[in-house]
């Protein structure tokens, strides 16, 4: 073999031995950059698992959910009663449009408190918070009838939703999560239309 052919076959040897090398480095046998393959893989799988399932809250945001669903609950107690005891027609459109608007409302805060982990509110907390009716409250709007259920149940709940506004105005200036805040913000708006609607509807049954 002469000098030429043997440096051939030398560069041909070498260059087979880096191939083979290379080979067996993507079948397995180079452990560390699979173990970096992997880890590189994995690490968004982790963040997500260990991401917040919402955004940022504070305990005024947890309070006024709680409240708010309880005060909720008992405006819409209070609005069921119309159908079939109010006179005025207008009294029982009012009503209906309250349940209409609140409820979902309830729906939405109720999922914010299962999101970050917290109670429900109990049945009581309707009369410990702003506007809240006591229990003889109640029973006086469902023993009432016709234009005395109206004028009573318009009184009522102006009280109701001003303290509402009172807690919306507590949770926009305290509140950190910004869907809570944004909620409060339209109660506001929403309530306080509502209180002026009222008390026009009042004037015109005295």
């Amino acid at each position: 073999m002469s000098s030429n052919t043997r440096a051939v076959h030398g560069v041909f040897l070498v260059a087979s031995v880096a191939a083979g090398t290379l080979v067996l480095a993507a079948c397995g046998g180079n452990t560390a950059v699979q173990d970096m393959a992997a880890g590189s893989r994995a690490a968004p799988v982790a963040t997500t698992a260990t991401a917040r399932p919402s955004a940022e809250f504070n305990d005024a945001d947890v309070r006024f959910a709680q409240m708010m669903i309880a005060h909720h609950q008992q405006a819409i107690q209070m609005a069921e009663l119309a159908s079939t005891r109010a006179s005025s027609t207008e009294v029982k459109n009012l009503a209906e449009k309250i349940k209409a608007s609140q409820q979902p409302e309830i729906e939405t805060m109720q999922g914010w408190l299962k999101a970050w982990g917290k109670p429900m509110p109990t049945g009581q907390m309707g009369h410990e918070m702003p506007g809240g009716m006591s229990d003889a409250d109640m029973q006086k709007l469902e023993k009432a009838q016709g234009g005395a259920f109206d004028k009573r149940f318009l009184k009522m709940m102006i009280v109701h939703h001003k303290g509402a506004i009172t807690m919306a105005r507590a949770e926009r200036k305290r509140g950190e999560n910004p869907q809570a805040k944004q909620l409060a913000e339209k109660i506001i708006t929403d309530q306080q239309a509502e209180v002026e609607q009222m008390r026009k509807m009042l004037e015109r049954l005295r």
